[in-house]
């Protein structure tokens, strides 16, 4: 494939190709900094345009899209507090109260920047890692999986402010809240209560959009300071000068590496990667007192590791023909639509094509900086309308994306009283975060420990027999519960 990198350059550096790279890159950072449209709705959306076109810029559209929008999330994240796609719900835990001290520019600088990094390391780990990291990835089945979500959920430990009960609690309801609808084994529904609305169980993007962005605009409706003042001032990105990355380098690799190892393996996500990341950044930074408060290090894991999973979840799709989460899932359909059969051979079958899209999903990650300052600047009027405005407008963005996933009013319910849930918590000193990783990570846990029981015939034991990955990543996932244990007992925090 490499020798056929001089040919499909050529394919990219053309009209059609570098048109089509902007306009798809520049309409994903707008689709996905709109609350509630998300990734796979954003990448949907585009595909019947691809129809028309030939293979390979209906593919790089469709990956400047998808590429755009993971880091669009982050705009809305940082500056209103509302994850514009799930992957970006990490990014509020820091973004936020950075932009609340008057730092939005400086955030959205942290957050471009290491978006850049991360998706330009997967641009280069796809072309040249992609056959060797998909034969790694089939080593990881249901067990080891499981053991590598297990280790995900060490981080509600870390991400519980105030209260690690609290946390935990809220982490319970979370995952719980996961389990509604369908048995993903025999298909029986649970907990629906008869409502057949929830046979598909609770829409992810209603909660987390109802928990972080209702329940934001409920507590400030409740606070009662409807001012004259912005939301939060920003004039446009402010990129970080060299000397600020003094003592973060370190942290960031660590974050890309996670996010390209997570992207890896089929469907777990650039969500499950935010949150893992930041996890770890959490137990290892030197200023690891200061996440949740606007601290750069948790912005650099979230963002990093989310865009880094861009490049990874694109290695089985294309190396194997395995979709590596429901976005690449896209791809392999427009693939099938053009002609082109997924699959072992298509690297082989189709180098001069597999090298443009391998080239240009590059050339779209070092497009984020420029087109993320040109949107995020156009966005800056906006913040500047009045509070209780803002907050109206908000609640509509929020209807109108939720609504638009799926055309079901269900949703809208959801979301309502998952706001309604997140006010409540929120005031008795509840966290958050928590209950979106256990929504998040729970689906994955539960059907990977089903799974495996099933293989080890009911033997939770046989799990570590014989599965090395596996044992390493409980090994870690202990480790890390018990040091952030200790430390949360030893601060009184518990």
């Amino acid at each position: 494939m490499i020798q056929s990198l001089p040919e499909a350059i050529s394919l990219i550096l053309t009209f059609e190709g570098m048109l089509v790279l902007t306009l798809g890159t520049m309409l994903g950072i707008i689709l996905g900094a709109l609350p509630g449209i998300g990734s796979t709705v954003a990448v949907a959306m585009i595909l019947p345009f691809t129809l028309t076109m030939s293979q390979a810029p209906a593919i790089l559209l469709l990956l400047a899209v998808y590429a755009g929008s993971v880091y669009g999330g982050s705009i809305s994240a940082i500056l209103i507090n509302t994850p514009g796609t799930p992957q970006s719900a990490a990014t509020c835990l820091d973004g936020y109260p950075m932009a609340q001290r008057g730092e939005a520019g400086k955030a959205l600088g942290w957050a471009t920047v290491s978006s850049v990094i991360g998706g330009l390391v997967s641009a280069v780990v796809l072309i040249f890692a992609a056959p060797q990291l998909a034969a790694f990835a089939l080593n990881f089945g249901p067990i080891e999986t499981f053991a590598l979500i297990l280790l995900g959920l060490t981080c509600i430990v870390s991400v519980s402010e105030g209260s690690l009960i609290k946390g935990l609690i809220a982490g319970f309801i979370g995952i719980f809240l996961s389990t509604v609808g369908g048995d993903p084994i025999t298909g029986e529904a649970r907990f629906t209560f008869g409502q057949f609305q929830l046979i598909a169980g609770f829409n992810l993007l209603a909660v987390v959009i109802g928990v972080f962005a209702l329940s934001e605009v409920l507590t400030r409706a409740a606070a009662g300071r409807m001012d004259q003042q912005p939301l939060v001032d920003f004039n446009g990105i402010v990129l970080p000068k060299l000397s600020e990355w003094k003592g973060r380098v370190k942290g960031l690799v660590k974050s890309v590496l996670i996010g390209n190892g997570i992207g890896v393996l089929p469907g777990t996500g650039a969500a499950t990667a935010a949150f893992i990341s930041y996890a770890e950044a959490r137990r290892s930074s030197p200023n690891r007192d200061n996440f949740g408060k606007g601290e750069p290090d948790g912005l650099i894991a979230s963002e990093s590791a989310n865009n880094a999973v861009t490049g990874g979840a694109l290695v089985p799709t294309m190396a194997l023909g395995i979709p590596g989460d429901a976005i690449t899932a896209v791809m392999l359909a427009t693939l099938t639509l053009h002609g082109v059969t997924p699959g072992v051979r298509l690297m082989t079958d189709n180098p001069v094509l597999m090298a443009a899209i391998f080239s240009g999903f590059f050339v779209i990650n070092l497009m984020l900086l420029p087109l993320g300052m040109l949107v995020s600047r156009m966005a800056a009027p906006i913040l500047r309308i009045k509070e209780a405005y803002m907050l109206v407008m908000i609640c509509l963005l929020c209807t109108v994306g939720v609504y638009f996933v799926r055309g079901n009013p269900f949703d809208l319910l959801v979301m309502a009283i998952a706001g309604i849930l997140g006010f409540v918590l929120r005031r008795q000193g509840y966290p958050m975060a928590p209950l979106v990783i256990g929504m998040v990570l729970g689906p994955t846990l539960e059907i990977s420990l089903r799974q495996g029981l099933i293989i080890t015939d009911g033997s939770f034991a046989a799990f570590f027999v014989g599965h090395p990955i596996a044992g390493v990543l409980v090994a870690a996932a202990c480790g890390m519960l018990a040091l952030s244990l200790f430390r949360a007992f030893k601060d009184s925090k518990v």
